[in-house]
């Protein structure tokens, strides 16, 4: 899907204004948005009056977009700001408001969670790549950073733009490298605490989860915070979660902590997919030689001990960390560490999980 964004915003930078430049050099396209073949964004006017001359402006544009290999429909739609009116601005978090039915987006086929029993075990990295590893792969994929106290995705996906709501309820999410991602990062300063209590955790979950235009998705990847607390309970208790994945690292007070992830999610009646051992071991780039710092094999045995699979063993990795930092997954690439995402990506979808 990002190749016919791509593609469609090329074609609309040779659409160009009367006054001089195009719909993409003059920052006048909102919203745009690939669901399949079908394509649908804003163009922006300054103002009303210049919106009503621009009637022939946004079908050459939509005709542009429509031209596109892989396009089946193009749609456009002229807005302007209103006189004397702001922008509605739209509320973040607050008490969450009774809602009849599970929490589950109309379009959404599947909703995965990555847990974790404390922080630091790189749950949220494995959230990102996975993610990136099933849209390479061809699935439409939804990544939400449900980890509200502490958001990275904004970081790891190189997200700087805040989360679009044209009427104060609706959120239209960012889009990065074939994934669509909503976090409450991108809606806050990245430097901004966000001390809230655990209704207004819930009801900014259920925004993110109801008010975000998620569009049709094969899976949703909600990356939790780490722990046992309001957030997983809303999730599994309001949503239908079809199953659980929970990253540790070997030591065994990750597997401590690891060990209440997994009975947390057996009191919800939430299925727990399989392990991930993360950090599992580091190969010095000198020498060749192989470091277990964080133990060797414990997940390993809690796997086998509880009957569940092992997804997936993975490294400490330098590039690894230098692509979230980047806000460039190292499973965009080719490399050993991108191919394990992928095999764990090919793994899901062949287990019809995905």
């Amino acid at each position: 899907m990002s190749e016919i964004k791509t593609a469609v915003e090329t074609v609309l930078k040779q659409v160009e204004l009367p006054d001089g430049g195009n719909l993409i050099s003059r920052d006048m396209i909102r919203a745009l948005r690939v669901d399949g073949g079908v394509v649908r964004f804003v163009i922006e006017a300054q103002s009303a009056e210049s919106a009503k001359r621009m009637e022939p402006l946004r079908q050459v544009a939509e005709r542009a977009a429509a031209s596109v290999a892989g396009v089946t429909s193009a749609s456009a739609v002229l807005s302007a700001p209103t006189a004397g009116k702001a922008p509605p601005q739209l509320k973040v978090g607050g008490h969450a408001k009774p809602q009849e039915g599970v929490m589950k987006p109309a379009g959404v086929k599947t909703i995965l969670a990555i847990g974790s029993g404390k922080g630091g075990v790189g749950k949220s990295t494995v959230s990102a790549n996975l993610a990136v590893a099933l849209a390479r792969a061809g699935k439409r994929v939804g990544l939400l950073d449900a980890d509200i106290h502490g958001p990275s995705q904004p970081r790891m996906f190189g997200l700087t733009a805040k989360p679009a709501s044209p009427d104060g309820k609706t959120i239209i999410p960012l889009e990065a490298h074939g994934v669509t991602v909503m976090s409450i990062g991108s809606m806050l300063a990245e430097d901004k605490a966000v001390v809230w209590r655990g209704p207004m955790l819930m009801g900014a979950l259920q925004q993110m989860l109801m008010q975000v235009e998620w569009g049709t998705k094969d899976v949703l990847i909600v990356d939790l915070p780490p722990g046992t607390g309001d957030v997983q309970l809303s999730l599994c208790q309001k949503s239908e979660v079809a199953g659980a994945i929970v990253v540790s690292t070997p030591q065994d007070v990750a597997l401590l902590d690891a060990r209440k992830a997994l009975d947390a999610f057996a009191t919800l009646n939430t299925p727990v997919l399989g392990l991930i051992e993360n950090m599992a071991v580091f190969t010095c780039p000198h020498c060749g030689k192989d470091s277990h710092i964080f133990g060797h094999g414990g997940v390993v045995t809690e796997a086998e001990k509880m009957g569940l699979p092992l997804l997936a063993q993975l490294p400490i990795d330098l590039d690894t960390r230098l692509g979230g930092d980047g806000g460039q997954p190292i499973a965009l690439g080719d490399s050993a560490m991108a191919q394990s995402y992928a095999q764990l990506a090919d793994r899901l979808i062949k287990s019809g999980i995905v």
